[in-house]
């Protein structure tokens, strides 16, 4: 592992928003609405963009990859996005999106030589992401590389983040936190307020049926909020969830880390300046990071 554990998390702070607020642009919004989605709100694209990668994948499939979500939830959406439109379409469609919000954020920065220096170190860092186990890092490794550069930067961005995530589960199973557990010891350590995962779909009565089976394990108090123990379970599987992400940039080194988040830096600035990206999210992430945080504070990952 790399010598500095906190390396991946730091470079997934600068990374992250460039690729979630994907999920809130209006340009994006127009392309769902294109192909023919609903978008009253966000979730009838979000779940056909981000599962597209799977193929024609059943909710089964999907609530097991993306884990925090209920399955109930992802029922409401999957497999009718595919009657909508098929995978194949709507992976163009979103590279068609990532573009058009790109153009929209950046204007005539989009042709800066150094969108192409970051896409290069990105690139090699996402072909250097373990797969193995990581079913949506997998799916979005799979699909051919798109030619200009700033969609070359965002795929390969949503691979890493993506190859993140699926450790993320493993290390939430390896804790023993089911899908709602995950979310309710997250809300515990205050990453966020618990009516912002109310966005995942679970019932008032699975949350509290969660929130239960961390009491019984002595992770949360009377009053939701987390014990040292269970601060410390959440400590220990963001650790792993670093080491478990530290492939990447153990192939590209430190020094080109710390490169590729000075180059990112204006890109990840523009997208939150938008004000698209919501102050609190199940990330907890929503501040404008410095181009290269110093040491990594416990600052959580989130759930996948």
């Amino acid at each position: 592992m790399s010598a500095d554990p906190g390396l991946a998390r730091r470079i997934w702070h600068q990374l992250e928003p460039i690729h979630a607020v994907f999920y809130y642009a209006p340009e994006v919004f127009a392309e769902a609405a294109r192909l023919g989605y609903s978008v009253d709100t966000r979730w009838p694209s979000y779940f056909a963009w981000r599962s597209a990668p799977l193929g024609a994948a059943g909710s089964g499939l999907v609530a097991a990859a993306f884990y925090s979500f209920s399955p109930a939830m992802v029922g409401q959406h999957i497999p009718a996005a595919w009657q909508v439109a098929p995978p194949a379409h709507v992976l163009q469609a979103r590279l068609a999106a990532v573009d058009a919000m790109f153009r929209a954020q950046l204007g005539g920065r989009i042709t800066d030589p150094r969108i192409g220096q970051a896409a290069d170190l990105a690139r090699r860092a996402a072909e250097n992401a373990p797969t193995a186990g990581r079913p949506l890092a997998a799916a979005n490794a799979d699909l051919s590389w798109p030619d200009e550069p700033h969609l070359v930067l965002w795929q390969a961005i949503t691979i890493l983040r993506e190859q993140r995530g699926d450790g993320h589960v493993a290390a939430l199973l390896t804790a023993g936190l089911g899908p709602c557990e995950a979310l309710v010891s997250f809300a515990a350590v205050g990453a966020a307020p618990a009516e912002t995962f109310a966005s995942r779909g679970w019932t008032p009565g699975e949350w509290a049926a969660a929130a239960d089976q961390l009491a019984c394990r002595g992770w949360i108090g009377p009053d939701g909020t987390a014990t040292a123990k269970g601060r410390d379970g959440r400590d220990a599987i963001e650790r792993r969830t670093d080491q478990l992400a530290a492939s990447p940039w153990q192939a590209i080194g430190e020094d080109q880390a710390a490169r590729l988040a000075e180059l990112v830096h204006p890109i990840l600035e523009a997208a939150l300046l938008t004000g698209l990206f919501p102050p609190n999210t199940t990330l907890g992430i929503g501040k404008i990071p410095d181009p290269w945080a110093s040491p990594a504070s416990s600052s959580p990952t989130g759930p996948a």
